[in-house]
């Protein structure tokens, strides 16, 4: 986060914006968008758990319409960040977490919670939920979701395909 410091969470605000406009919005994937709005449809809350900064969380939550979005914390002094992180990354573990800490204060029930991930990185995420969603997953993650009979969601070959074989 060294990149950061000195700058303005003003600029960094621009910043982010200029990112999701001409690099994410791109590259998500209309399915997993769909996904996020059927969950909202149906009353859920959909939060993004993510290891990036906190302010592109924001932005991507925002421009979905997701309930809202925890990312990875910078300091801030006087409208200038640091560089320094608040907390941990939100990564690994620290987004299990991250999740558990949500669902307490939000008095939400993680066995009826739903997550998504496409990493092996999340498992600890995933495991900590009643219905974990492998989507586009990496090579270990395909194992254990496999192995864990989890549903399995491909949308790079366009398909659904529910671990069911």
């Amino acid at each position: 986060m060294s990149l950061v410091e000195g700058q303005r969470v003003s600029d960094l605000q621009e910043l982010v914006d200029e990112v999701y406009e001409k690099h994410i919005k791109l590259k998500l994937w209309p399915e997993t968008v769909r996904l996020a709005k059927d969950h909202i449809k149906q009353g859920r809350e959909v939060w993004l758990v993510t290891a990036a900064p906190q302010e592109l969380g924001d932005v991507i939550a925002h421009e979905l319409g997701l309930t809202g979005a925890i990312g990875t914390k910078v300091e801030r002094k006087n409208g200038i960040l640091t560089g320094k992180l608040v907390g941990k990354p939100i990564h690994g573990a620290e987004k299990r977490k991250a999740l558990k800490a949500l669902a307490k204060d939000r008095n939400l029930s993680l066995k009826r919670s739903y997550a998504y991930s496409d990493s092996q990185n999340d498992l600890p995420m995933l495991t900590a939920v009643g219905h974990p969603v492998a989507v586009n997953p990496d090579k270990i993650l395909t194992r254990y979701a496999k192995a864990a009979d989890w549903p399995i969601y491909d949308f790079k070959k366009r398909e659904l395909k529910a671990n069911r074989e």
